[in-house]
Formats: C-alpha cells, sequence, structure tokens
C-alpha cells in the first residue's frame, strides 16, 4: 500500500480532467472494493460474536487513524499540518462520508434483506453523476449512462430484490442516507486531494470519525468481554479459532487502512464518478467470498447479475479512456 501511495502525484498537482493512469485508478478502486468485500464476511462474524454495531465503527474509526498516524509519522510527519481553510471539508469528509455511510449501512441491513441496502447504498454513483452533470456541469457521453444503468440493472440482479421484499420506512431512509454519504465520500475525497495527499487525508477523516463515535459510544461501555474470547469461524473454515482481537484487527489493517487508501488513491487517478461505478462491483465480490467461505449459494440469476455488473464497469473503463484521449489530443493540437 505504500508502494502504491508513493506513485500519486503530489498535492495541489492533479487536474480535474487529467488523469494520465486509468488504469492504475479502476486497478486500485476494484482492489479496494475486493478487501471491503471479505472484509463484509469478517464484520458479519464479528458482530454474531457480541460486539455490537456502533463499538465495531468506533473501533474501526480509531484503529484505522492510529495506524495511519503511525504511518504518516514514520514517512513524512509535515504532512500532518492543517490549515484552518481544509477543516470544513475534512469535517463533512470524516463525519458525513466516513462516520455515517458505516453507521447508515449498518440500520439499513439490521431492517433490510442486505441485497438490498446494498442496492440503496450503490446507488451512490448515479448521485455522483448528477453532482457533476448538473452542478459541475460536466459533459458525459451515453457510454457512461449505461454503464451506471448496466451496474445498477446487475446490482438488481444480484439483490433479487423481487424476492419476498418486505420495505421497512426507516431501512430504505438509511439506503439512501448511506447512498449519499458513499456520495459525498468520492465527491469530498477528489476536492481533498487537490491540496493534501492519501494518507494524511485518511488519518485526518478517521480521526474525524472517531472522535465523533468515542462521543456518541463512550469507550467504557464497550463490550470488551466479546474481544477477547474465542470465535469459531464458520463455513471453509470451520473449525478454525482465533480471537476477538485478531478479527478486530483485520478489520482495521485489512479491511479499513488497506482498502479506504486503495480507494482515495484511485481518486487521484479517476473522476469521482469513475470511481463511483469501479466501487459497484463491490456487492458483487461480497456475494462471491460469501459463497467460496460462508458456503452462501449464488443463482444463476445473481451470475448473471454480476457480469453485467463487471461489463458496466468495463464500459466506463473504455469511456472514460476514450475520453482522455480524445481531451489529450485536442490539448495537442491546440498546443501545435
Amino acid at each position: 500500500m505504500t508502494e502504491a501511495a508513493a506513485e500519486l502525484p503530489p498535492p495541489g498537482r492533479i487536474g480535474h480532467d487529467a488523469h494520465p493512469r486509468r488504469a492504475l485508478g479502476f486497478s486500485l478502486a476494484i482492489g479496494g472494493a475486493l478487501l471491503f468485500a471479505v472484509n463484509g464476511s469478517v464484520s458479519k462474524i464479528t458482530l454474531e460474536s457480541g460486539v455490537d454495531s456502533l463499538s465495531l465503527v468506533l473501533l474501526r474509526s480509531a484503529g484505522a487513524a492510529a495506524c495511519l498516524l503511525l504511518l504518516v509519522l514514520v514517512t513524512d510527519r509535515s504532512r500532518l499540518r492543517l490549515h484552518r481553510a481544509e477543516l470544513p471539508l475534512l469535517l463533512v469528509y470524516g463525519l458525513v462520508g466516513i462516520a455515517m455511510v458505516q453507521w447508515l449501512y449498518f440500520v439499513a441491513i439490521a431492517r433490510l434483506p442486505v441485497g438490498v441496502a446494498l442496492l440503496l447504498e450503490f446507488t451512490a454513483p448515479v448521485l455522483v453523476a448528477l453532482w457533476a452533470r448538473f452542478v459541475q456541469k460536466q459533459q458525459f457521453g451515453r457510454a457512461l449512462w449505461l454503464a451506471l444503468a448496466l451496474a445498477l440493472g446487475g446490482l438488481a440482479l444480484v439483490a433479487q430484490i423481487w424476492d419476498g421484499l418486505s420495505l421497512d420506512t426507516v431501512g430504505v431512509l438509511a439506503g439512501f442516507g448511506a447512498a449519499l454519504s458513499l456520495a459525498t465520500y468520492y465527491i469530498a475525497g477528489k476536492h481533498a486531494l487537490v491540496t493534501r495527499d492519501t494518507i494524511s487525508l485518511a488519518f485526518w477523516a478517521f480521526l474525524v470519525s472517531a472522535l465523533f463515535w468515542s462521543v456518541a459510544k463512550p469507550w467504557w461501555t464497550i463490550p470488551w468481554d466479546s474481544l477477547s474470547a474465542s470465535v469459531q469461524l464458520p463455513g471453509a473454515l470451520d473449525g478454525t479459532a482465533v480471537s476477538g482481537w485478531a478479527l478486530i484487527t483485520w478489520v482495521v489493517v485489512l479491511g479499513t487502512v488497506a482498502p479506504f487508501l486503495m480507494v482515495i488513491g484511485g481518486l487521484s487517478h479517476l473522476a469521482a464518478t469513475e470511481a463511483g461505478i469501479a466501487g459497484m462491483i463491490e456487492p458483487v465480490l461480497a456475494g462471491a467470498v460469501a459463497w467460496v467461505w460462508l458456503d452462501e449459494t449464488l443463482t444463476v440469476i445473481q451470475v448473471i447479475g454480476s457480469l453485467v455488473v463487471i461489463t458496466g464497469i468495463v464500459v466506463a473503463q473504455r469511456a472514460t479512456a476514450s475520453t482522455g484521449s480524445a481531451a489529450s489530443s485536442a490539448s495537442s493540437a491546440s498546443a501545435g
């Protein structure tokens, strides 16, 4: 992860339409989605072991902030400097884009089928595209809208939203709230990267999230006994036991720090809309992980839906790459 971060352009050098390494950007975004997908199963096991959702969010945010602080101190502590002008954006990014998206997702899956909750949350790329089109006045080709439609349609097939669907008002509101929070994560993160590097941005965001949840969920109310207990892993790892602290360590390091750095790193090479579309593969990968590890089955329709989502991501990658090439050719022609 540090090698990938070292390849990022310096703060202030990221142009609005300059994404010279889209392949790297998509690779980072999809790699982050894969780690998030695995983390979904690990988090589910952690929650079932007796750790409540607010405690998990607090430990996740605080642990990530601590790891990122050490990383910044080891590499370049001058990057911790904070300017007053950055505070509003960092507060929005940390509170809405980090803290709220986790909590609202937990509320949604408690009241809705997991597939439906994921589908609602991953309408975020559509919100990002609408923001870019109507607020930032960016022009998109038909291919990008086609990619969004394919990805959303594929997610609907993966979620099988018609199967025993029973909508809970609070759950639906939480799902759409998670989508708004996730859209804020992409948009605010893209803006913050103009003046701040990947690692220090992630540190400040998780610190804000940790401070917020420390007030909402005081540390002394965390079920520490559950973390010390031995947890039996299910599915393909049946018969293997690990401590609750081992699960938390995975959630913090490989389920939070690494994927968030990868996604933020991807934003350095992609537009927020592109990164959002790439992230839509997470529910597909989560289903695949649950199939391999937890012995959950995938229907033919879900497999078809997964392929449709992947097709949408490929269409988005090709469309934005073509747009970038055309822009570069026009720039070269005008310079000549």
